[in-house]
């Protein structure tokens, strides 16, 4: 079956060196035909312009805190007829495009969604879900290896990963995109809901994998912690006011400012907030909830078909996938050996095992692209693992290559 083009759309603002990892990761997809549209501030314009897409990636300009806004205009730039969105916090498997489109060769799919783990690379931040009326999300029980067709209704949309999600752009443009009334938090989810309504199929993929590091931003530090919750709050009230009953809009609103209190408390003990920044937060959030209610929902007009050219990203990966293993006393060099393979276009995954029980993380090298997971011959790599467990150096390895080999190859082994 012949690929179908796809437009990968990465948002950037402030946010340079995630960008460029991400970049990184982009330019070595496993996929033949896609094209990557990077909407991005000043500085992660420049970011692009030395990055090794630097002569394929479309470009638009664009410095506003307003994703869904950001978002319809890489959508307005694309020509493929899929388009994906990754985070520029995010990287994604070497197969992630390839497990991510296939669903679309079905014509009644026009959406699919994949799993996302989190900072350590192994542990899950989002696999399936759905979406309610209030904004709540409910997992949804699928097989982690196959993808699942759910469909929507009224009510009930299936829940798209906003840094791991792709759309039929036809379906997508035709609902007007992403409402800017969105500006963070609920965009997708509100993009999902509409999409329910005319009983829209959505693909959930789980080898579609990608690697999220929630980085700093204007709205909330490295660890987390939030700095404003004014555009959450507006955000939920806007969401409640398309998607819930009157009756239960209130509800939802009180029981969801109490879950952030009770969130921004716990900062509060862990010693990341003080008293005087939780009410600030509370405040802001306050004034978010009431501000939303001002931003009635609109019929959104439909996003025209773009007038550029699809411009395809070229193949960088050359040959067959390399697995190297350290070993004591050759560390050193088995890592610059697979440094340099790397930098020559090979798909080199450095399995990096000390003698200890060091747990497991797993990670993309910006420079290089190198996949590396570091950790001790007898640490966990799932966390659900046992705290100690006895391996040869031969077994782990076949181990976890059989935990990442289809997300990352696409291959049944390596």
């Amino acid at each position: 079956m012949a690929p179908l083009p796809v437009s990968v759309i990465v948002v950037s603002r402030h946010r340079p060196a995630e960008l460029a990892r991400c970049l990184t990761g982009l330019s070595r997809l496993a996929y033949d035909l896609f094209e990557v549209v990077v909407v991005a501030c000043p500085q992660g314009a420049e970011v692009v312009r030395r990055s090794a897409l630097a002569t394929e990636a479309k470009l638009v300009e664009f410095d506003r805190a307003n994703i869904s806004v950001a978002r319809n205009r890489g959508v307005a730039v694309a020509a493929g007829e899929i388009v994906a969105f990754i985070d520029d916090d995010a990287v994604p498997e070497t197969a992630w495009l390839t497990h991510l489109a296939r669903p679309f060769a079905q014509d009644r799919v026009a959406a699919a969604t994949g799993f996302v783990r989190g900072r350590n690379g192994i542990t899950f931040q989002s696999r399936a879900a759905a979406i309610t009326p209030t904004g709540d999300t409910v997992p949804l029980e699928v097989d982690p290896q196959r993808t699942t067709l759910l469909t929507g209704a009224p009510g009930r949309g299936i829940k798209t990963v906003g840094t791991n999600m792709a759309f039929r752009r036809s379906e997508l443009a035709r609902i007007g995109g992403f409402d800017p009334a969105f500006a963070f938090y609920l965009d997708e989810a509100d993009v999902n809901m509409r999409l329910a309504r005319a009983g829209a199929v959505t693909a959930v993929v789980p080898l579609a994998e990608v690697h999220h590091g929630y980085a700093a931003s204007a709205l909330r530090r490295a660890d987390r912690t939030p700095r404003d919750l004014y555009e959450i709050g507006a955000s939920l009230s806007a969401f409640l006011l398309r998607h819930c009953p009157q009756d239960s809009r209130d509800g939802a609103r009180a029981r969801f400012r109490a879950e952030r209190r009770r969130w921004l408390l716990e900062h509060m003990v862990t010693g990341r907030l003080d008293p005087a920044g939780v009410r600030r937060l509370l405040r802001r959030l306050d004034h978010g909830l009431a501000q939303g209610l001002m931003r009635p929902g609109d019929t959104l007009p439909p996003i025209p078909h773009p007038p550029g050219w699809f411009r395809p990203v070229p193949p960088r990966l050359r040959g067959a996938p390399v697995v190297l293993r350290t070993k004591p006393f050759r560390r050193h060099a088995i890592r610059a050996q697979a440094r340099a393979l790397a930098r020559q276009g090979r798909p080199v995954t450095l399995l990096d095992f000390s003698l200890s029980a060091l747990f497991h993380k797993v990670s993309m090298e910006a420079e290089t692209g190198l996949w590396r997971q570091a950790g001790g011959l007898w640490g966990r790599s799932d966390r659900s693992d046992r705290l100690l467990r006895l391996w040869t150096p031969a077994a782990r390895q076949r181990r976890e290559l059989a935990r990442i080999t289809r997300q990352r190859w696409n291959r049944e082994d390596a």
